[in-house]
């Protein structure tokens, strides 16, 4: 006797459909083939055991078990609820003309439990995309898998109430949940407010800039200046997550685990901040079973380091290429992923070891060798792809001590989401989201300057020696400035705020 059943086994973030063929004959074994992992091998027992104790038993006979394509690896205990269902098929103790209507995924406990697994929603996807009616799957699963309109999502608690509900012995009804209501942006009271900080003007403005753009940011100073108190303020200004972004970012962190029971999606932008001891892998994903790494999981959001120079070069580098083409492809041995990584990219650093250097109210004790090898642990590539460069001054006194508060995360926040608004109708139908996405193409069809601009910025590229690259991001952060200034043509201003951004291109440190 031949059973078919179906799931999905994720391939980066993708899905692809696994058809799972059952054939019973004459015999005891058990063979299991279409290059499985250790997890799915092992299913057999926590099948055994969960059918043995809802009534069940395995049938007395070979079962060979074929998931196709064989060429697709299969991975994860998701696939228990499937190989479960269809071991009960070919031993004739389920009969449905259902089996073939649903996509199977879940993991069992020994008692016949389903338990939550990774990466749902890309198989919730892939269930739409195959035409399948729905998607049956553990209820800690089924609100993220609900956010897939046009499939029947089918939450259950145990093996028992899969096969009640393919015999149509229990009613289970579609889950669904309301998307508006999920992504309704809500403060929480633990929030960081841009409220909180003290003076620092310019950086203030600099960070608009940066959210109303996407732009990537470069903070230099002295310790205890704010760099990092800027930072993780920053995703408080970003607009909400649209919901082509939400369910793109719930994805990476579905596969990478990180959901939350009964999460349906990720609804505020990721904020990572990984320590500067983070390897190559960890930081752009990778491994013997490739998994997200930190570029990734901070899609369409922010990745914050700090104490950039204490980072090792060699994985800083790999920073370069992700930042020009916002996805990273992971090559091993065994297979090849692509991993989304479109994120806003904020450093921040010291002028030296001692970080006093170029301060008017602190002696710095670096030597001049020291000081140039700490800049040297930055490659200029990578300095050049940091669209804004500002160093941020020690706060005085009299400001700390000052009672009056600056604008709050809101009120900036209504700025930048105008700002975004003209950018997401400037690009309808096209695949990008903001303008530091734009292409060389699209920068000399939408950044047109006038002629004053055009002066100055043809008197800072000469100056400075820019690159065309830094020409490019010039003209981008400039189109953002105009954004929030509601110009349709880039003017003077907003070339010469755009130019002075970028501190970093001068030759000297004290030219901060």
């Amino acid at each position: 006797m031949l059973v078919k059943c179906f799931s999905a086994a994720v391939q980066g973030i993708r899905a692809e459909q696994v058809t799972i063929e059952m054939h019973a004959v004459s015999g005891t074994d058990f063979v299991l083939v279409g290059l499985p992992d250790a997890a799915v091998k092992e299913s057999r027992e926590r099948i055994r055991s969960a059918l043995m104790v809802n009534g069940f038993h395995l049938p007395v006979k070979q079962l060979t078990i074929n998931m196709a394509p064989a060429d697709l690896r299969k991975e994860g205990t998701g696939f228990d609820l499937p190989l479960a269902i269809g071991t009960l098929a070919v031993a004739e103790q389920l009969t449905s003309k259902y089996i073939d209507r649903y996509m199977l995924l879940g993991e069992l406990s020994l008692d016949g439990t389903l338990q939550a697994v990774h990466g749902v929603l890309p198989v919730a996807l892939c269930a739409k995309r195959c035409g399948f009616k729905g998607l049956i799957v553990p209820a800690d699963n089924a609100k993220e898998a609900a956010v897939v309109e046009g499939i029947d999502v089918i939450a259950a608690e145990t093996l028992l109430d899969v096969v009640r509900f393919l015999k149509g012995e229990q009613t289970i009804e579609p889950l669904h949940v309301n998307i508006a209501d999920e992504l309704a942006y809500t403060h929480d009271p633990i929030d960081q407010d841009m409220a909180d900080i003290r003076g620092q003007w310019e950086m203030r403005r600099a960070m608009e800039v940066a959210a109303a753009g996407g732009h990537n940011m470069m903070m230099i100073g002295p310790p205890g200046s704010g760099k990092s108190m800027l930072a993780k303020r920053l995703p408080t200004i970003l607009p909400p997550l649209s919901l082509d972004e939400a369910i793109e970012t719930t994805a990476v962190h579905s596969v990478a685990g990180l959901l939350k029971g009964g999460q349906s999606l990720v609804t505020r932008r990721p904020f990572r901040s990984p320590h500067h001891t983070v390897t190559d892998v960890a930081l752009i994903g990778g491994g013997n079973n490739p998994r997200p790494g930190e570029i990734s999981l901070a899609h369409n959001g922010v990745l914050f380091l700090d104490e950039l120079p204490e980072y090792k070069r060699a994985t800083l580098e790999v920073l370069r290429q992700p930042l020009e083409d916002r996805h990273i492809v992971v090559s091993r041995q065994k297979q090849t992923v692509d991993y989304p990584a479109s994120f806003m990219l904020v450093a921040a650093m010291n002028p030296c070891p001692c970080g006093h250097y170029g301060d008017p109210d602190h002696n710095c004790t670096c030597t001049p060798a020291a000081i140039h090898r700490y800049k040297s642990r930055i490659s200029g590539p990578l300095l050049d792809r940091m669209d804004i460069q500002c160093y941020v001054q020690a706060v005085p006194f009299e400001t700390l001590h000052d009672k009056q508060q600056g604008e709050s995360s809101a009120t900036v926040r209504e700025r930048v989401v105008r700002a975004r608004r003209i950018q997401l109708q400037r690009f309808a139908g096209m695949s990008i989201h903001c303008n530091a996405q734009m292409t060389p193409k699209m920068v000399r069809q939408y950044c047109q300057v006038d002629a004053d601009g055009e002066k100055l910025l043809e008197l800072a590229i000469t100056r400075n020696g820019l690159s065309a690259r830094a020409y490019d991001r010039i003209l981008k952060v400039a189109r953002t400035i105009a954004d929030l200034d509601g110009s349709e043509q880039i003017k003077l201003p907003h070339i010469s705020e755009a130019v002075n951004y970028r501190v970093l291109d001068k030759n000297s440190w004290t030219d901060f």
